[in-house]
């Protein structure tokens, strides 16, 4: 049937497009936390058909970014503190399994080598927008580069699956964060960046430090929200 697959990829096109918009909105904190909404509002604010838009609401909601209520549209979830515990404590056992595949991987000198080596050096050049975004205290930036940042470095360890996992988890956190951090008035010195530093780790085969790096911003995420919100 001439025209069917161009006609399947747009609109999967158009729903991916869509679930990172929407995805957008929450990160940016234009759709806040028990928000909610049709799948009408949402076709017509961006001036689609229907379909698509309740595909990528599914999506996002498959993600845990979203609830679905039943015959009323969607709602933008809530998370608690002691959900961002447990989202921390999950990234820390994917990076460690991450950092575990690293040290059993033989080190091949030449071409081998060569090759996670400029790799580590492309992720570094994103930690590097990350890490002035987060001196200016400019969330909408740092949070853009971070995501990049930790897709491209889980890309690495070549388990398409848990860098996957851990991806959703980034996400899934600043989600749960964002809301708190848009109500300081002044962001900078407040947010990690020490993302040029666990590339140099890596880069050496320090995955000691490496592990160390993860353990401290980790504590300093969950210390930081405690502190934002009082629990």
């Amino acid at each position: 049937m001439p025209g069917t697959s161009g006609s399947a990829v747009t609109r999967s096109t158009l729903r991916q497009q869509l679930a990172d918009a929407l995805r957008d909105e929450v990160l940016a904190g234009r759709l806040q936390p028990g928000q909610a909404f049709t799948v009408r509002e949402i076709a017509d604010q961006y001036g689609v058909s229907a379909t698509p838009v309740r595909e990528a609401l599914v999506d996002l909601s498959a993600q845990g970014l979203l609830n679905a209520d039943h015959h009323r549209g969607f709602r933008v979830h809530e998370y608690s503190v002691e959900d961002f515990r447990g989202m921390v404590r999950a990234r820390g056992l994917v990076t460690d399994g991450m950092f575990l595949a690293l040290e059993r991987r033989p080190s091949r000198p030449g071409a081998d080598e060569q090759r996670p080596v400029a790799a580590l050096a492309a992720v570094r050049r994103r930690g590097e927008e990350a890490q002035r975004a987060a001196a200016a205290g400019d969330l909408t930036v740092l949070i853009g580069y971070d995501l990049r940042y930790w897709r491209e470095l889980g890309a690495l360890f070549g388990n398409p699956y848990l860098s996957d996992f851990l991806h959703r988890l980034r996400v899934q956190s600043w989600v749960c964060t964002v809301q708190h951090l848009r109500r300081l008035a002044d962001l900078r010195g407040t947010l990690w960046s020490g993302h040029t530093e666990l590339v140099d780790t890596l880069t050496r085969r320090d995955h000691t430090a490496a592990r160390a790096l993860v353990d401290a911003y980790n504590a300093h995420s969950i210390a930081l929200i405690e502190r934002l919100t009082g629990q």
